[in-house]
């Protein structure tokens, strides 16, 4: 019987970026996915589930839910479940490993630690995959379609071609840079003083000063550096809610990078990160934080 692998994440960007790692990696796995904990548990009660990959913070059932309820199953005692989550405080952490989970994956994640979690899981129930071609793990989704890109969305971020003279490879991180249709949702530009930092897989962050948000984009301001994001990279984007110390934290991936400035040397750069989280609460919390610039 084929590995069979369970992924449950209410981001659809996040589903098909893990369908497409295991797959160009674990030649014959069959994947099976969910954007939520109640389809997931419903598919893992009806079909036989070597592994689990699941977000920990979803609408409906939570991912600690969800482990739950497997656990509780007659097959589901022994089921690696990893857990996959924007959120890696240690007290998080240590949480998660008490209430049973196999592992832990850190959002934003490289697929090289994707593939390592996943591997460990399946060498301890002795289903070891067979290792499929190496591909390039730093670009992960880069090839793959425009709804894997959008999370099957039709609206998508405008963003201006920069002059010719500042596209050279350290600009755009050795990636083409693309054109698309003005987004539709109407956009609020904050006060200079909203902020926000940027995670990246391979423990990369980028502090940032938010320019223009809605609740499906984000257009910020940062200094130019090297071993800068690539297009498309997935990341976690943590915004300052004020002076309490409060943070959002928002599933996103880099959907367009321009020179801030328009000359060939520019030290600032503009990225536009769309998000791609589905979580009523999110939204709230980005609503309040929009309303208050």
């Amino acid at each position: 019987m084929a590995l069979r692998i369970l992924v449950v994440d209410d981001a659809t960007f996040i589903r098909d970026m893990i369908k497409k790692q295991l797959r160009d990696h674990l030649p014959g796995v069959d994947i099976m996915d969910a954007a939520d904990g109640a389809r997931a548990l419903a598919l893992f009660r009806q079909n036989p589930i070597d592994l689990v990959l699941s977000d920990w913070e979803m609408p409906l059932m939570t991912g600690e839910e969800l482990l739950r309820n497997v656990r509780a199953t007659e097959n589901g005692a022994k089921t690696p479940f990893i857990m996959v989550s924007s959120r890696g405080d240690r007290d998080h952490i240590v949480k998660a490993i008490q209430s049973g989970v196999s592992d832990y994956l850190s959002k934003p994640f490289s697929a090289e630690e994707l593939l390592r979690k996943v591997h460990k899981q399946l060498k301890i129930i002795g289903k070891v995959p067979v290792v499929g071609a190496a591909r390039a793990a730093t670009q992960g989704i880069a090839a793959a379609s425009v709804d894997v890109l959008t999370g099957g969305r039709a609206e998508t971020v405008s963003s201006k071609p920069v002059a010719a003279g500042n596209s050279n490879a350290a600009l755009l991180t050795g990636s083409s840079l693309l054109t698309a249709k003005p987004v539709q949702a109407v956009v609020t530009k904050p006060s200079a003083k909203a902020r926000a930092q940027l995670r990246f897989a391979n423990n990369r962050t980028f502090a940032c000063v938010i320019r223009e948000m809605s609740l499906q984009v984000m257009s910020c301001l940062l200094q130019r550096t090297e071993n800068l994001p690539a297009l498309f990279e997935q990341t976690v984007v943590d915004i300052e809610m004020g002076e309490g110390g409060e943070l959002a934290r928002v599933n996103g991936y880099v959907h367009s990078i321009t020179a801030g400035e328009n000359r060939p040397d520019s030290s600032s750069l503009k990225m536009v990160i769309r998000f791609v989280d589905n979580d009523a609460e999110k939204f709230e919390v980005l609503s309040k934080f929009i309303a208050q610039m």
